[in-house]
């Protein structure tokens, strides 16, 4: 298929990082109205460019190195509300119809902001008129303390467009399962929620965030792959690898940032293809617009031209993310029905 075929069909985005998203000539602007002067360049092109050259590094670590720059200029209320306006219109540019888009209230409070005032300006930002529902996932730091205070945020917006939480950062050295009390708040509260595992980590990392801390879906999760062992046309499946397709449990896939963090070498060697024959509900997103260069619509012409990948895997991997989202049941319903079947006319 073509790259403006598949962009013209609606599709579902469930793993996208705010901060990983801005337009390379915002962050110029917004360095220029922060003082901010530590851009390597400031010229457009050439800055989104540096940001894809600088992630593309095979380490988890140096990847998210990329994001101080972007962080640095996302300190105020009308720098959040531009950045989230944007990200809904670049979404919306690129087919997608519904988003769930990820970031930390934690890592938006050195310019003076309360975690719950950079809540609301980014969901302030995000009400657009545009044919696009984006809520937020708020994310708690993995090496940081305050899974706590954004396990009440999520509450809290719980009725204003935050549908979920998340843990980011570095997943070496810092198990879900240290962040068993603020999800255990969330479900008490009937919240929704989702981890990153099996990225930077592998199998154990998985294992740990399901035994623990039960999320609903997996952020990556694609070291799942390392559970499972093929010999030619059969597949031998373990225990956790079992439980995760068994359960039906969500990947939030991103392939163009898994090869940047080292997890493959190209789209055609990426486990999601594997993942996907088995039966796994993989979905496919970005990850980080601006650090990959990439889009939803980019993400699945890839795998179409690199893994072979046809209309009816992109349109099982929509259908996974529909299911996989943190809309109430008549709202998926409403999406599927009048929304996803009609344009994708399978």
């Amino acid at each position: 298929m073509r790259l403006d075929e598949i962009r013209a069909l609606p599709k579902v985005l469930l793993h996208d990082h705010l901060d990983g998203g801005l337009r390379p000539q915002t962050v110029i602007d917004l360095a220029s109205e922060a003082g901010y002067d530590r851009l390597p360049t400031r010229d457009a092109g050439e800055l989104g460019q540096w940001f894809v050259d600088a992630a593309d590094s095979g380490s988890l670590v140096r990847y998210l190195e990329t994001f101080e720059h972007t962080l640095a200029v996302m300190q105020t209320e009308d720098a959040l509300r531009r950045v989230a306006a944007e990200c809904a219109e670049d979404l919306a540019d690129d087919g997608v119809v519904y988003a769930e888009v990820r970031f930390a209230p934690e890592l938006l409070t050195s310019g003076g902001l309360t975690m719950a005032q950079a809540v609301e300006a980014v969901l302030d930002g995000f009400d657009t008129d545009r044919d696009i529902e984006v809520n937020a996932l708020l994310c708690a730091m993995r090496q940081s303390d305050r899974g706590d205070e954004v396990a009440d945020l999520v509450i809290g917006f719980r009725d204003d467009g935050v549908v979920g939480m998340d843990i980011a950062g570095p997943e070496d050295g810092f198990p879900a399962s240290r962040f068993i009390d603020p999800f255990a708040k969330l479900r008490a509260a009937m919240c929704r929620y989702t981890i990153h595992a099996g990225e930077a980590v592998g199998v154990s990392s998985i294992e740990d965030a399901l035994a623990t801390c039960m999320p609903e879906r997996l952020g990556h999760g694609v070291r799942i792959v390392e559970d499972i062992r093929v010999d030619g046309d059969e597949a031998e499946i373990g225990d956790v690898a079992g439980y995760v397709r068994d359960r039906q449990i969500p990947l939030e896939v991103c392939p163009s940032s898994n090869l940047q963090t080292g997890i493959a070498d190209s789209i055609s060697e990426h486990p999601i293809t594997l993942l996907n024959d088995l039966g796994f509900a993989v979905t496919v997103n970005t990850d980080n617009r601006l650090m990959s260069g990439t889009s939803v619509s980019g993400e699945m012409h890839l795998l179409t031209v690199e893994a072979d990948w046809e209309l009816q895997d992109l349109y099982t991997a929509t259908m996974a993310a529909v299911d996989g989202a943190f809309l109430t049941l008549d709202d998926k319903a409403d999406l599927i029905v009048n929304v996803i079947q009609p344009a994708w006319r399978l």
